[in-house]
Order: structure tokens, then sequence, then C-alpha cells
């Protein structure tokens, strides 16, 4: 269907992972209960994917039809801009799809840390991007997040000024830079945002570009963010086919396994299928 630009073609988006190539194809839900054969995958939730952003609805249509044959996925999270005319439209036209949860759009106003500015223009804090979020209230729509952590001071102000609407943070804040400065500024942003109570996190998308994904280099992330956010808000996500770029489902799921294995097993299970149950509701 030629519906995703950023995978269509010899063109190449700037990318955390760099080289995307591999993913350059059709992936449909035989292809990841392939990669998943491993788990006992209970249920599913499709992240939109950044289709054509002129029509966030037949993203929706398109795999609404997807579950009618197959039985996947289970739950929908659909694409929104908050900035443009037709918010209102595209989020009533979400609402009315029956596995439609909550919608994302990828606030990200700044490149790195040292170049942020306070409610600069596309940022959480933009007049416009507001003005559009204050609709998700009429919905019951969650908003998944997906931001790198410098920005989290002001998804924080979001959360608390509208604290009708969930706010799930996706691929746990984007912690790329993993010196010791880079760890300690990603978790004093990620303790600002885990302070409101309408906050959520998918520990997902967590892979460093030419590094083998492995539970040593990850697991302070991992452990991190469960203790500042708590295991009853946390959740692990593949961030599939996407993160098979860099490392294998097995390699991921393995990792969040060795992880967590000091914690208990209830626990243990809330951050594997129990929270997303929870938050997205799936069928």
């Amino acid at each position: 269907m030629n519906k995703h630009p950023w995978l269509c073609g010899d063109h190449m988006s700037p990318f955390r992972y760099g080289d995307y190539s591999s993913i350059k194809r059709t992936y449909l839900p035989e292809d990841y209960l392939s990669d998943s054969k491993a788990f006992n995958i209970v249920k599913t939730v499709h992240m939109e994917a950044e289709w054509d952003p002129e029509d966030p609805l037949g993203e929706t249509d398109w795999i609404m039809r997807q579950h009618e044959t197959t039985g996947y996925p289970n739950a929908i999270i659909g694409q929104a801009w908050f900035m443009k005319d037709n918010i209102e439209t595209v989020l009533a036209g979400h609402a009315t799809c029956p596995l439609m949860r909550s919608v994302r759009q990828k606030p990200a106003a700044a490149a790195s840390h040292e170049e942020f500015q306070p409610g600069a223009p596309g940022s959480l804090a933009d007049p416009a991007f507001r003005a559009g979020y204050a609709k998700m209230g009429e919905y019951g729509l969650h908003y998944d997040l997906q931001t790198p952590w410098w920005h989290l001071p002001e998804a924080a102000s979001l959360a608390k000024d509208f604290p009708e609407t969930t706010i799930i943070l996706n691929h746990t804040g984007l912690p790329s830079d993993r010196s010791a400065t880079g760890i300690a500024r990603w978790k004093a942003g990620m303790e600002i945002f885990a302070a409101q109570p309408n906050t959520a996190v998918k520990i997902s998308g967590i892979c460093v570009p030419g590094e083998k994904w492995t539970a040593d280099l990850n697991g302070e992330v991992v452990l991190e963010t469960i203790r500042i956010f708590g295991v009853e808000r946390c959740m692990f996500a593949s961030n599939f086919p996407v993160d098979g770029v860099v490392a294998s489902y097995d390699d991921i799921f393995n990792g969040f396994a060795d992880n967590v294995s000091v914690l208990s097993e209830a626990d243990q299970l809330k951050l594997f299928h129990d929270n997303a149950m929870k938050y997205y509701r799936p069928v």
C-alpha cells in the first residue's frame, strides 16, 4: 500500500539506530508471531507507525481490517497531530474505533539537552499543541508520548494541567547517552515526569547504536525506570519490528527477564502482562 513514507523507496529518514533498511518490508501479524514464537503472546497492541500524516484515520481503518482477518492486533494506538486544524475530527474518528485506546504524537522541539528552549514551537508547552491536546478529555483516550528526556519537565506540566488524560511515555524517555552525566540527567527528567500520578512508562526502544543488546548494557535503565515509576506504572514492549534493526525479539525479552529476575513473580507478571492489560484493555 506504500502508506508509510519513511519505509518507501530508497529514501532514509534520520533514525536513532542508523540504517533501518532491513525493516523496509511488509510486516504483518504472522511476522510478529513468528519473531515472538518463543514466548506466550496473549494479546498485542498496534502502535501507529508513521503512516501518511495526511490520513491518520486510514491507518486505523487498515489495522481494523487486519484484526478482522487475523484476530490481531487486540488494541490500537492511533496517530494524531495536536497542532493541526483537523485534530478534533481525527480524535473523534479514532474514538469510534472499538480497539482504539490511545493516540501518539512525537514532539521533539530540540535535538539535544543543550538546545532545549522552554516553550519552543512544536514543544509540549507550545500553546498550539496544548490547544489541540485539551480536546483529548472529550474522547477518553490515553496519550502515548515519545519524546527525549529533556522535554519531560514540560510533559509533567502537561500531565498536571490535564489530569483526566493518562500519558504513557514511550521508549523510556530515550536514554541514548549512557555516560554518567547523561544517565543522571535522564533520571532527573524521569523523576519529574513520574511525580504526576496520571503518568506511566513503556520500557522499550532502549537499544544503543553499535552495541549488542544485553541485560548488562540496559539493566540500569530498566531497573531505575521501575524504581522511579513503581512497578504498577511500568510495562515492557518489544518495539518490533523496529528494534529488530539491532536485536532479536529473544535478545530483548530474555534481557528484560534477566533484568527483573530479582523481583517477585507477581511484579514480573505486572511488567510483562498485567499493566499492559490495565492500560490498553486489549480484546
